[in-house]
């Protein structure tokens, strides 16, 4: 079986991980719309709604910030038009699916190693998700870059695998990186949630090996990682 691991790290890897730590199987869901209501009721979850829109009922959202501080459903639905749509792409493909960020890079790199993946007969892919920019189009994430070089260091560090030479850039560009928590708050995703009030969910998403969670995507729902 092949494994593909999804780096979107601000917000969605980030607050799947946060979510998981505390016991929350995270469904991922591609829209955010009436279908997304329909679909966490069907799967008798929680649903997560746009940051602007928390109030004490409904205290879960995209921000890890939020999902940190509001007491754990036993299922969420996420909705994310990019890390959930590349998290789903990759399950109808049959692959493993992790979710990754810089909170549990080691971590999902010693699990990748364990199982062999990034080896002869266990493809792994890494995908740094990307953003979109208001018009719909993709934009490149320069938090989701640093996010795959930094698990793939990690697994290089480990020497369980060979890196192809886009893996090998990724990985180059993490270890140049002298100031990667500075990185993620000053790239445009960063300053962008800065703008919007939420620099709190950039801290969340800055701290290094925080976690040993790894969440992988079984039966449609991101859960540890036995």
């Amino acid at each position: 079986m092949a494994c593909v691991v999804v780096l979107d790290v601000l917000s969605f890897t980030t607050a799947v991980g946060v979510a998981v730590e505390a016991g929350t199987a995270v469904l991922p869901y591609r829209w955010r719309d009436e279908s997304a209501v329909a679909y966490a009721r069907a799967q008798g979850a929680a649903l997560a709604v746009g940051r602007s829109e928390v109030t004490a009922a409904h205290p879960w959202s995209l921000s890890p910030a939020a999902l940190r501080a509001a007491p754990a459903p036993e299922r969420l639905v996420l909705p994310s038009p990019n890390g959930s749509t590349v998290a789903a792409e990759a399950a109808a493909g049959r692959a493993a699916v992790v979710a990754a960020s810089l909170r549990n890079r080691t971590a999902v790199a010693h699990w990748l190693a364990e199982h062999g993946y990034g080896t002869a007969g266990r493809p792994l892919t890494v995908i740094a998700s990307g953003e979109r920019r208001p018009d719909g189009s993709l934009r490149h994430a320069l938090e989701d870059l640093l996010g795959a070089g930094a698990v793939l260091a990690a697994l290089r560090e480990a020497g369980a695998a060979t890196l192809s030479p886009e893996a090998t850039a990724a990985a180059t560009l993490w270890a140049a990186t002298e100031d990667p928590v500075a990185a993620l708050h000053g790239c445009d995703s960063g300053r962008e949630l800065y703008a919007y009030g939420y620099p709190q969910d950039v801290e969340v998403a800055a701290e290094i090996d925080a976690s040993a969670v790894v969440p992988v995507l079984v039966d449609g729902a991101f859960q540890e990682a036995p």
